[in-house]
């Protein structure tokens, strides 16, 4: 038997609206680095300084990586995974320890179960708080675990009198209309009434918050509440703030700005105020004594309001500050102010109050500049070697007045900074100095996407270095769960870009850019890119929070049909109601995002929850001809951006769009059979597999039949025909040779769009030439994903030549240099590169089946699955193919030996080694 170092619970959370609660821990990296960089020189001095700083900073951090505060789940489901190497290890039953009001109540449970068990105990109340731990049974003969670390939850406010009539307020002024907002500045003083051993503070906004308590910053949210559907979904946060309350006189203090809710945001010429006019929040400080009585700090009209020195902070335009406005503490209690404004109610959120499902946005790293240089217009240039997401920290003193204005690119051209692909995106932000001294300065309610950052007005009292600017990269702090390496260097590369991208459009939403007039969470570009997110980061809570603001746009009206994007600008504003239009890929995003979701967590609950919408796209949202395909009137984006459309043309690919459309209807048609089926749907299922077949069957007529192979043939047409199943058998081998020829005659270059990337690896792995995958995966010349990391990109890009050749601009006006879409092939190289994907829904069983290729000698790739690490290493050499495997506890994987000698087994949890003796990497 092994011992018990060979086995324990690693990881344990409550799997709800947040899917995973234990905080990254990026965060606590960053305030290492804070720490280290501003620590004394002194020994002594450094010492305390750094016992300081982790009781204050990390102690806490560290804390809430075991606790959750504000769910809504009043019987949250619950997870744990597991470390070491015990061999063929299942849990056979385990025990959940509960503990509420000073009550401890175990319950033994006989079950497989390791992920998204049911809530052993009664139902929570709002604000009740309970800890909980775990631990697990082996079989017979196999050891069991010790228990796992507590785990500390905290409801929120359940109902709308838990608020306790707290209001939402404004400021009395008069609000700006057709331009910026200028951020309000809220406070109020309060005294509580016996000492604090607990305070929790709600707060939302209408708009944008940054809290403050006795001039100390509440939580380390950044652009909170974030982005969603406001008219259906107003999400607030808890946090715990006993630290910041002390005895006596105290004051709390709140900014708002425009953010998405009524800056300027989308399209059109009502591109401001899509949610509200009016600059608001909504808060409520709950106080406990330590005999349990409680006291309430409200908004309410007793607060007061001004503005201060941020002037505007936009998120397209960026920030103006000006120092020489400051209030010197006027989040504390002994500011004054007597001559401030007044406040008035506004009518509540319309969307319902409720917490993230999603982790929140927060600063995650920095960057220092990598070099400093003059353009060729002489202007002061920064560069920070990557193209990131968030902004600047400036630590700078020079004259009153000086005004250091920065302006943010991705990219350079004709030795200047290349402002053109911002469209209308100002991306700039403006600083004037007060002449007091140093100012630190972040702007609050901006970010951009940039490596780039144009320079002028810099005082010369400061150097300009890694000391006085820093980037801050900011994004949704997702735990990472999913890394690749192999030999090839560019590919390493690349897979990195495809991360950096990723983390720079999931900002609350995934973004389909960050830096432009734009930053839209579109529909076809997540469809895409979902299985690679859900590989790379836990982003199940993130995409689960955006899926419930799909359902809600889609069901605003009869029509069921999705936007383009969600959140969608045509809310209910009667100025800005634009008429919705279907179109496939885009749309199929609500059955093709829960079905690829479902296969990462097993979910089958949140799959139930998005079984409306897909079922309601399917049934009634799609116009259809009279064969049942789509209508052939509809507007399509369809291949988008495939090679060869022109600029100024994204949409005129070379693939028929209505082709693609019929294709992703038949597929998305097969998915929701697959989705009723798992939901125990057993009569939906066959209505939807026999709609599958006869739409296979009006498809063959209409795209097939009539020609030598397909409409078009194209990579797009014959990868979807064939990864979908529109060729019979008698016809998939003369389309299989086709798509073959086609890459070839196409020197091996992609000719795919938004479409098609996805699906092109996978069809020709399937008929067997994954050696000319690998040639197109590992070509450098345009159009390819290497040509991108030949030109120096730290990011992938919208267009496969956002970038030209010759260095300059694609003369589009898409030419977004942060795009996700076409990193989608990251999900092949994770599959088929790495070797990793589930087998089963959930990750209860691993498939390991690596296909060597190309001239890559060696990968690893590792996924923290549900159930504990998932790690794969495998070499070619002289000698043959030798590959280690490790599969956590409680989990199994079928592992597929490369060679095509039909070597398969199944194994258990624990460490495996394999080897194919002459293996030779196929041609």
């Amino acid at each position: 038997m092994e011992s018990m170092e060979q086995l324990k619970t690693a990881t344990f959370s409550f799997s709800v609206g947040r899917y995973n609660n234990s905080t990254t821990l990026n965060t606590a990296k960053f305030a290492i680095k804070e720490l280290v960089a501003n620590a004394p020189q002194d020994l002594e001095e450094k010492v305390f300084f750094y016992l300081d700083v982790f009781d204050k900073t990390i102690k806490p951090i560290l804390q809430d990586m075991y606790r959750t505060f504000g769910i809504l789940e009043t019987q949250p489901r619950i997870s744990w995974k597991f470390e070491g190497t015990a061999i063929d290890w299942n849990q056979f039953g385990y025990d959940i320890e509960v503990t509420r009001d000073g009550l401890l109540k175990t319950f033994n449970v006989n079950s497989t179960d390791s992920i998204l068990v049911p809530w052993p105990d009664v139902a929570l109340e709002s604000t009740e708080a309970a800890s909980v731990r775990v631990r697990a049974y082996g079989n017979e003969g196999q050891p069991s675990t010790d228990w796992s670390e507590y785990v500390a939850l905290e409801m929120g406010l359940l109902k709308a009198e838990d608020w306790q009539d707290a209001m939402t307020i404004a400021a009395n002024r008069e609000t700006e209309a057709d331009t910026a907002k200028r951020p309000v500045l809220f406070r109020k003083n309060f005294e509580p009434a016996s000492d604090v051993t607990s305070a929790r503070l709600y707060i939302t906004a209408l708009g944008l918050y940054d809290a403050e308590i006795n001039g100390k910053r509440v939580g380390d949210h950044v652009l909170a509440p974030g982005y969603q559907s406001y008219q259906y979904r107003h999400v607030y946060d808890t946090y715990d703030v006993t630290d910041l309350v002390q005895s006596g006189s105290n004051a709390i203090g709140v900014t708002i700005g425009e953010g998405w809710y009524a800056g300027r945001f989308g399209f059109g010429k009502k591109a401001r105020n899509l949610y509200g006019d009016t600059l608001g929040l909504l808060c409520l400080l709950v106080m406990t004594a330590a005999d349990g009585s409680k006291q309430s700090i409200k908004s309410d009209l007793s607060w007061h309001a001004s503005t201060g020195p941020i002037i505007t902070s936009e998120l397209y335009d960026g920030e103006v500050y000006n120092a020489t406005q400051e209030l010197p503490g006027w989040s504390s209690s002994n500011f004054d102010d007597s001559n401030w404004l007044g406040v008035k109610e506004l009518s509540p959120p319309k969307g319902s109050l409720v917490t993230a499902d999603g982790s929140p946005m927060r600063r995650v790293e920095e960057l220092k500049p990598q070099k400093i240089f003059l353009s060729d217009s002489g202007k002061t240039v920064v560069d920070f070697g990557q193209n990131a997401v968030g902004w600047l920290r400036l630590k700078v003193n020079g004259p009153a007045g000086t005004n250091i204005t920065m302006v943010h690119t991705e990219v350079m051209e004709n030795g200047e900074v290349a402002t053109r692909p911002l469209r209308s995106a100002k991306a700039r932000d403006t600083v004037i100095l007060s002449g007091n001294g140093t100012l630190t300065w972040e702007p609050k309610f901006t970010y951009h996407g940039f490596r780039y950052v144009q320079v002028t007005g810099w005082p010369n009292t400061t150097e300009l270095n890694g000391d006085s600017m820093t980037a801050i990269v900011v994004h949704s702090d997702m735990q990472r769960t999913g890394f690749f390496e192999s030999s090839h260097d560019l590919l390493n590369k690349f897979h990195e870009n495809v991360l950096w991208s990723m983390r720079g459009n999931f900002l609350g939403v995934p973004t389909d850019c960050p830096q432009r007039d734009e930053r839209l969470g579109w529909t076809g570009d997540a469809h895409a890119f979902m299985p690679t997110s859900n590989y790379l980061y836990d982003s199940a809570g993130f995409w689960r929070g955006w899926l419930k603001d799909a359902w809600s746009e889609q069901s605003r009206n009869d029509l069921m049909i999705p936007p383009f994007y969600i959140p969608s600008d045509d809310v209910t504003d009667t100025e800005r109601e634009r008429i919705r239009v279907p179109t496939a890929v885009w749309g199929d995003v609500v059955v093709g995002n829960p079905w690829a979701l479902y296969q990462t967590t097993g979910d089958v609950q949140m799959l139930e929850d998005q079984y409306a919408g897909a079922q309601a796209w399917i049934d009634k949202g799609i116009p259809r001809n009279e064969a049942g395909l789509w209508d052939r009137s509809t507007f399509q984006f369809a291949d988008w951006l495939d090679p060869k459309s022109p600029p100024e043309d994204a949409g005129n690919a070379t693939t028929h769009k209505h082709l693609v459309s019929d294709a992703y209807l038949i597929q998305m048609t097969r998915l929701l059979s697959d989705i009723s089926a798992a939901l125990g749907k057993a009569e939906e299922a066959q209505k939807y597999a026999s709609q599958h077949s006869d739409l296979v069957s009006a498809f063959q007529s209409a795209w097939i039949e009539p020609y030598d192979i397909i409409a078009n043939v194209t990579q797009t047409a014959l990868a979807l025909g064939i990864s979908f199943d529109l060729f019979s058998s008698a016809q998939l081998d003369s389309a299989a040779e086709r798509l073959r020829k086609v890459v070839a005659d196409n020197s091996y270059l992609v000719g795919t769009g938004f479409a098609g990337t996805q699906q092109l690896g996978f069809a020709l792995t399937s008929i067997n030439a994954t050696a000319d995958f690998y040639k197109m995966l590992l070509q450098e010349q345009v159009p390819s994903w290497l040509f991108q990391v030949a030109m120096g990109g730290t990011t992938t890009w919208e267009r496969w030549d956002s970038l030209l050749a010759n260095g300059s601009v694609n003369p589009g006006s898409m030419t977004s240099f942060n795009h996700y879409a076409f990193g989608s092939v990251a999900d092949w190289i994770h599959q088929k590169v790495g070797g990793i994907a589930p087998a089963e829904p959930g990750w209860k069983k691993v498939l390991v089946a690596p296909e060597p290729g190309g001239d890559i000698t060696h990968a690893k790739a590792q996924y923290l699955s549900a159930y504990g690490w998932v790690n794969v290493s495998w070499s070619v050499d002289q000698s043959g193919f030798g590959m280690e495997v490790n599969v956590p506890p409680n989990s199994r994987a079928v592992v597929v030996l490369p060679g095509g000698s039909g070597n398969t087994t199944e194994v258990g949890s624990g460490r495996h080694s394999f080897a194919v003796e002459g293996f030779k990497m196929p041609a």
